[in-house]
């Protein structure tokens, strides 16, 4: 993929990717997305697009498979750890360490993730 312009203040936090339009992640779906050797997952909580890394912290497993669960979480489906995927805190182990997490921007209908910054 490559970079696309966007809004100065998201820029200023990293580079910009397009990683999707808006339609391809319904409200309350997540989508993975891999750029290059990375792969995060991108989320649609009521309308706000979230992403955060697709592996969970405590093995490795996928987060971005499937439906957003209660509010704003994710879970992974080998352990079941659930993360807040506006925060990528922890809300419930095994996994002990938060997932990163990307600025999103929404722009004429796009999905952009700043890749070299943490929201």
């Amino acid at each position: 993929m490559s970079t696309l312009p966007g809004p100065p203040e998201a820029i200023a936090r990293g580079r910009l990717v397009r990683v999707a339009a808006v339609e391809d992640v319904p409200p309350g779906w997540v989508l993975k997305v891999r750029l290059g050797s990375r792969e995060i997952a991108l989320a649609n909580c009521g309308g706000a697009f979230l992403a955060i890394d697709n592996a969970c912290t405590h093995a490795g497993g996928p987060l971005g498979d499937g439906r957003l669960k209660e509010g704003c979480s994710v879970e992974c489906s080998w352990h079941n750890s659930v993360f807040d995927a506006r925060t990528g805190e922890v809300l419930r182990g095994p996994a002990r360490k938060p997932v990163r997490t990307y600025p999103v921007t929404v722009e004429d209908g796009g999905v952009f993730v700043a890749l070299d910054a943490p929201a």
